[in-house]
């Protein structure tokens, strides 16, 4: 199982259908799990998925509309339920305190986690860990909408040919990555730059300034495309992306991986979303998501 992948938990958008749950999407990623957009049912999805809530250590949240975040008490509540032991955050629009707050404390129960609130207020930086910094770019949509991204630091790779060349091995290439030098040899001698891996989130907007600037150089970026290309109109009056603009997106920002997903029930064949993002030139890796399936990041190149 690949260190880093997301986990579909639900694809529909607005109602749920026989086969797409609402939102919900968990990225693993280096043994921390991040949780995004948790609609209806998703307590029920993490079971069917193999996802537990120990699993979890944040908590993400686009916006306050109930496709994205009504699964929020459940899942809430099941942290506690399940004394998770390390603590928990949560980021959302800072303009729905109020929401999360009903959500947080729908019906009763004992809290046994800590739960820490970050709400966002503004485009920026939201959190920096060893393995990533996770920041937040407002989107366009009629209410208060953030979409999320994650950035590995730049590191290096090392470069076997070069370390036999100067007798590293075993663990003193570990006391060289650490310490930077090692008998005279530097790190930079011996290996190359390795640019960190770039994942975002995006859900529901229209095309807008932060939606290019999450999709910049991903590796892999998630985004909605709610309508079909025939609906452009239909998508941009209720603050959506077709196919079309989401594949564009992925094209104009070097994505190496799309998963489109969030699809509008008045759909039925999936495969119209390939076709469209296939002809509106983007010619990656292509996901149309689908509920409960694992999608791994793509490697590093």
């Amino acid at each position: 199982m690949s260190s880093r992948e997301l986990v579909v938990l639900g694809t529909a958008s607005q109602v749920p259908t026989r086969h797409r749950n609402h939102n919900g999407y968990v990225l693993l990623w280096d043994g921390q799990g991040i949780m995004f957009d948790p609609g209806e049912g998703t307590q029920r999805q993490m079971l069917r998925a193999g996802v537990a809530a120990h699993d979890l250590h944040r908590i993400c949240v686009t916006h306050f509309h109930g496709d994205h975040s009504l699964g929020l008490a459940g899942v809430i509540q099941r942290l506690n339920l399940d004394r998770v032991p390390h603590p928990v955050t949560a980021h959302y629009p800072a303009s729905g305190q109020r929401f999360f707050d009903r959500l947080r404390y729908a019906t009763a129960y004992r809290e046994t986690v800590a739960l820490a609130e970050a709400p966002v207020a503004a485009d920026g930086p939201l959190a920096t860990t060893p393995s990533y910094t996770l920041e937040a770019r407002k989107l366009s949509h009629p209410v208060e909408s953030y979409g999320y991204r994650l950035t590995e630091p730049d590191g290096r790779r090392m470069l076997p040919e070069l370390l036999a060349e100067r007798g590293i091995k075993g663990p003193d290439v570990g006391r060289l990555q650490k310490e930077g030098v090692l008998g005279g040899v530097t790190l930079e001698e011996v290996s190359e730059a390795r640019r960190g891996q770039r994942f975002a989130f995006v859900m529901d907007t229209r095309l807008c300034d932060g939606v290019h600037a999450l999709a910049e150089g991903c590796d892999m970026l998630v985004i909605e495309s709610t309508f079909l290309d025939e609906d452009e109109q239909l998508a941009a009056d209720h603050g959506h992306l077709t196919a079309g603009q989401a594949a564009r997106v992925a094209v104009d920002a070097g994505v190496r991986h799309l998963v489109l997903t969030h699809f509008s029930q008045r759909y039925p064949d999936p495969g119209a979303y390939e076709q469209q993002a296939r002809a509106a030139g983007y010619d990656g890796e292509l996901t149309v998501a689908r509920d409960l399936s694992r999608v791994p990041l793509p490697k590093r190149t």
